[in-house]
């Protein structure tokens, strides 16, 4: 009997293979745009900027960057991926076409951004649409997460300058919108700062939320139905007083810094107003208790904000800081939501930290490094980086379910997107062909059976 040589079979390979696709479950990502009139409506705000005669749609252009960064890519030059697929992606622009694009849409400045940020938004709606009651909305109400992200840079680029971290780069301010503990999330605003912008700018959080506010479908754009969340770093006069302007009467759930007049209250708080917190099964949660604040700490603010602290055992081995009181880690937010138990609100506010899984997904989708010099071309990288993380999260959303509705970009990739296939052409139609031993090829027919069901736009 003869013994094996290694751990892996011994394949020989050959460079003669015809009609093999590689990507194939890329299919899926193709069929979301076109679905949802994504294609269309990026085509058209794109148009001003179509050269007379030009061969490519700058829209396509746009378009296939953004689903080769949807598919790993971190660079222009991976638009490659899609031009050596021609039947699943269609003709693909070559680098210095894509790369004159970038170039012109930078110099547009405001006009390109604007137009693209519209599409963005009538798509949306369509797709929040389309999903009937797997939507972020689906319960009446929209929860938008603002959250900073430093972004390293390796090189001197416009604007990169030292983080608070001690690192070097961009310190870019993003925007989510929450699908819950069944789905994953959107992103709806990346406002491009300097390392150097600060943490707690509330022109710059007002900004960011004027952003994500114009993403969501009109009814959302104003009224308590729609939740701001963030951190301390939005917990400023200026930013709260902006979310509770009247006319706007936006509903908000703010993280607050420990100040000395907030810690003199918390000592003060007897033992019997402490609320044991909760975990989202409902039940109690082990070594943690919230309380409300009143009186003249919320001086100042405006008219209706409600001050909740939360005290918690610290995990072992974890520092105490100089504004926790009693051995327990102190931590305080506000909100203007009346009529609902605090125990729930610090819940509802502590799911802030499902923010943190949408960077995570944005850094494996283009945000790991801002890869051109001018702060305007890199503004448009972070739109495409957007568009690709719109379909990441619709296309789960309109047709996978279960567990792998949940799946993050690099699972999706692993699983779903690398799958290869045979391109088969019979008559006029063109058939591909998923390798049938493929743990997930269910999972891609299945998903593109609920895409066709859908109906196509216009």
């Amino acid at each position: 009997m003869k013994q094996p040589t290694g751990s892996y079979p011994h394949v020989r390979v050959r460079d003669d293979g015809r009609a093999v696709v590689s990507q194939a479950g890329s299919v899926l990502l193709v069929e979301t745009a076109r679905k949802t009139g994504l294609d269309r409506a990026i085509s058209a705000a794109l148009a001003p900027w179509r050269k007379p005669r030009a061969v490519h749609d700058p829209g396509k252009v746009l378009l296939d960057l953004a689903l080769a960064v949807t598919l790993g890519g971190d660079c222009l030059a991976d638009v490659a991926l899609l031009r050596s697929e021609p039947a699943v992606f269609g003709p693909v622009a070559s680098d210095p076409t894509v790369s004159r694009l970038i170039d012109t849409l930078a110099t547009a400045g405001g006009k390109a951004l604007t137009a693209i940020r519209a599409a963005r938004a009538e798509v949306r709606s369509r797709a929040w649409k389309l999903a009937a009651d797997r939507t972020p909305d689906a319960d009446g109400r929209v929860t938008v997460d603002l959250d900073g992200v430093l972004v390293v840079a390796h090189s001197d680029k416009q604007d990169a300058a030292p983080t608070w971290k001690k690192t070097y780069g961009h310190h870019p301010l993003m925007g989510f919108v929450d699908h819950g503990p069944g789905g994953t999330g959107e992103a709806v605003a990346a406002l491009l700062r300097p390392g150097n912008a600060g943490s707690n700018t509330a022109a710059d959080h007002i900004s960011a939320a004027r952003l994500a506010l114009a993403q969501l479908p009109k009814k959302y754009r104003r009224g308590r139905q729609t939740l701001i969340r963030c951190d301390s770093a939005g917990g400023t006069h200026e930013f709260v007083a902006w979310l509770a302007q009247r006319g706007r009467w936006l509903s908000y759930s703010v993280g607050m810094v420990i100040t000395e007049a907030i810690h003199s209250h918390v000592l003060k708080i007897p033992a019997s107003a402490w609320t044991p917190a909760v975990e989202t099964d409902g039940e109690v949660r082990d070594g943690a208790w919230v309380a409300e604040l009143a009186g003249d700490v919320l001086d100042g603010w405006p008219k209706g904000m409600r001050l909740i602290v939360r005290r918690e055992r610290p995990h072992p081995g974890a520092q105490l800081r100089i504004t926790d009181a009693d051995g327990m880690r102190i931590t305080c937010f506000a909100t203007n939501t009346p009529d609902r138990p605090i125990a729930e609100l610090e819940l509802r506010h502590r799911m802030r930290a499902r923010a943190e899984d949408r960077i995570r997904a944005a850094r494996s989708t283009g945000l790991r490094n801002l890869p051109l010099h001018d702060t305007a071309q890199n503004q448009v990288w972070l739109e495409i980086v957007q568009i690709a993380l719109d379909l990441l999260a619709w296309m789960p959303m309109l047709a996978l379910t279960g567990k792998a509705r949940l799946w993050e970009p690099r699972r999706l990739r692993l699983r779903l997107f690398t799958a290869a296939g045979q391109l088969v052409t019979t008559g006029r139609r063109s058939i591909l062909r998923l390798a049938r031993h493929w743990p997930w090829t269910n999972e891609i027919t299945d998903a593109l059976e609920r895409l066709a069901l859908l109906p196509s736009p216009g």
